[in-house]
């Protein structure tokens, strides 16, 4: 039986995947655990703007900041996200790989 926190669970994931700069980051740290300055390089986003998606993924519970030092490192909060972004991946891919190819098609994202 699905309630509330089942909703709100899913709805934050949700969120976190609606922007393309969150999808990045998370796509990135599936790869790796990764650091602000190398993720807003890799990313090609101002370390201010990445800072706020980080902001965002970390009240989401995706992603969590270990500190090393004065500096922190960034990672999955969880490995199982990794394999749900490889699940949906898969799905996306394998229903319609061009479905958001062409911003302007009828009844997609």
């Amino acid at each position: 039986m699905e309630t509330a926190l089942h909703f709100d669970a899913l709805a934050r994931f949700g969120h976190a995947l609606s922007d393309p700069t969150r999808t990045r980051i998370l796509l990135s740290l599936r790869n790796a655990p990764g650091y602000p300055s190398g993720l807003a390089e890799e990313i090609g986003v101002s370390r201010q703007i990445l800072s706020n998606h980080l902001a965002c993924l970390r009240g989401c519970g995706l992603v969590v900041a270990v500190p090393e030092g004065r500096r922190s490192r960034y990672e999955l909060a969880d490995a199982r996200i990794a394999r749900a972004l490889e699940d949906l991946l898969g799905l996306v891919l394998a229903v319609d790989p061009a479905c958001c190819a062409d911003s302007d098609a009828q009844g997609c994202c």
